[in-house]
């Protein structure tokens, strides 16, 4: 008899060891799971706050200054003053705007792609940059391609970049003011719309 309620005490002994090695195993679980979801968190809230540094980077030079050496267009489809619609979408609320001429020129217009001096992430396909802000241009134009260094500021980081000619149009390119699409900002000295990407107000 005795011998049997040493064993049921060995028995109720064992499992009680048993469920306490079971039972921080799971808090252990738990745990991991909340770190997990927590860790998660501040990576998406990391990204997020990162992604709008990078987009609040991109700073619009309203300067209007023109680069030397850059050529008044003598007979542009807008002049100075004109309305015209805007069918391309550079910047976020730029598509669909009216905007107002306040310059118009005759140059070459590249697409260029580039490292911002800044650090900030490659930009793609910028457009446009005009022949008057490569540096050392000369004057023929530039070809697909080539490598240039860039000398204009129409975002941060642009100024002194090593550029890649993307694509290259001779053209009118018009300097603008107009109104963000999204925002109800004002926006002054855009710089540039080249000629095929306006339209006339009365055709839309």
């Amino acid at each position: 008899m005795r011998q049997r309620k040493m064993v049921m005490s060995l028995f109720s002994l064992s499992a009680t060891v048993l469920l306490a090695a079971c039972s921080p195993q799971t808090n252990t679980e738990d745990t991991s799971v909340d770190v997990e979801s927590v860790s998660m968190e501040s990576m998406i809230e990391e990204s997020s706050v990162s992604s709008s540094e990078g987009m609040g980077d991109m700073v619009h030079d309203d300067s209007g200054e023109i680069p030397e050496g850059l050529i008044e267009a003598e007979d542009p489809v807008y002049r100075v003053g004109d309305s015209a619609i805007m069918q391309v979408g550079h910047m976020d609320g730029m598509e669909g705007a009216e905007a107002t001429i306040v310059g118009a020129f005759d140059t070459t217009a590249y697409e260029v792609s580039y490292d911002p001096t800044n650090g900030d992430a490659r930009v793609e396909n910028h457009q446009w940059v005009i022949h008057e802000e490569i540096m050392d241009a000369g004057e023929n134009p530039f070809s697909v391609g080539d490598e240039v260094m860039l000398d204009a500021e129409h975002m941060e980081g642009m100024s002194g970049a090593t550029a890649t000619i993307d694509a290259v149009e001779t053209t009118t390119v018009y300097m603008v003011n107009y109104t963000d699409t999204i925002t109800g900002e004002m926006i002054e000295n855009h710089k540039w719309v080249t000629e095929q990407e306006l339209a006339p107000v009365s055709d839309q």
